[in-house]
């Protein structure tokens, strides 16, 4: 079954109804950083609606926002060939000012925002070893909230601290390595003057250990980016996140002399994990 029939097969209803009424704002008004789209329906998505490979289920963490995770059609037509496909949708992410959770708002006294998906399930344990694959789309009006820190995607550790982040800074879509200090901390996968308005393809292989016998390698776009070697992870498990996560939004606000930060959109698709590379396109 290719990625797209799985779109179909399961994106349907009112989803299709959600991605009919959105498509034209999506597509045609750049729906992206720093203007809050009214014309993008507030139709909530669920993401049991998306087949991500051997995956367990995710779930939404910290944000109850009907507008902030939602099934819309894809916003660009030239992602290999995808424009072909009218009904092809992908997930979309928007965090705005003050989104710091749900019911219990966790994130307001910690000086968070996001709007994230988190693996639940089987998760990642020590020993085992998976390839991981993700596209993402960065729209042309993203709103540059440094000195924040953004975060696109994370494995974060059970009971613990995250063990890498997947990042937007200066230099661009980075890796930042939350495991070993003797490490390089953080290395760039896509450079900033071609991350924005196009489609880009991540793919992840890891071997889950806390020893030296570790393994990271990050491709982006079909090119070795990332060849890491020794301890991945500190903890039993590790579990992924993806979606817009920014910490320290206080010092966006400081810099600026504002009680806001800029509202953030960011588009995902094929986010899957599989016991073999050649299974990601499956």
């Amino acid at each position: 079954m290719s990625r797209r029939t799985g779109w179909r097969i399961l994106c349907v209803g009112i989803l299709l109804i959600a991605a009919a009424i959105a498509g034209s704002a999506v597509a045609n008004k750049g729906v992206g950083a720093g203007v809050v789209a009214e014309s993008i329906p507030l139709v909530a998505a669920s993401p049991d609606a998306v087949l991500r490979g051997n995956f367990g289920p995710f779930v939404r963490s910290l944000n109850d926002k009907p507008y902030g995770y939602q099934l819309v059609p894809d916003p660009v037509s030239s992602h290999k060939g995808r424009g072909a496909d009218a009904m092809a949708l992908v997930e979309r992410f928007e965090v705005r000012p003050g989104d710091c959770g749900g019911d219990t708002a966790i994130d307001c006294g910690r000086d968070r925002e996001r709007s994230e998906l988190s693996e639940r399930g089987d998760r990642n344990p020590q020993g085992s070893s998976y390839w991981y694959g993700w596209s993402l789309y960065i729209p042309d009006n993203f709103a540059n909230v440094a000195p924040t820190k953004v975060a696109l995607g994370q494995f974060h550790q059970e009971g613990s601290h995250p063990a890498w982040m997947f990042e937007i800074g200066a230099s661009g879509y980075r890796i930042d390595n939350h495991v070993s200090d003797g490490k390089p901390n953080d290395h760039t996968l896509i450079d900033n003057a071609v991350l924005r308005g196009r489609w880009h393809d991540i793919t992840v292989y890891a071997h889950w250990a806390t020893s030296d016998d570790g393994v990271l390698q990050v491709w982006a776009d079909n090119d070795l980016k990332f060849d890491y070697r020794g301890p991945t992870m500190t903890a039993d498990k590790v579990y992924f996140k993806y979606g817009l996560y920014r910490s320290f939004v206080s010092r966006y606000q400081n810099a600026n002399e504002t009680d806001k930060v800029p509202a953030q959109t960011v588009y995902f698709t094929n986010v899957k994990r599989a016991d073999s590379r050649a299974d990601l396109s499956q």
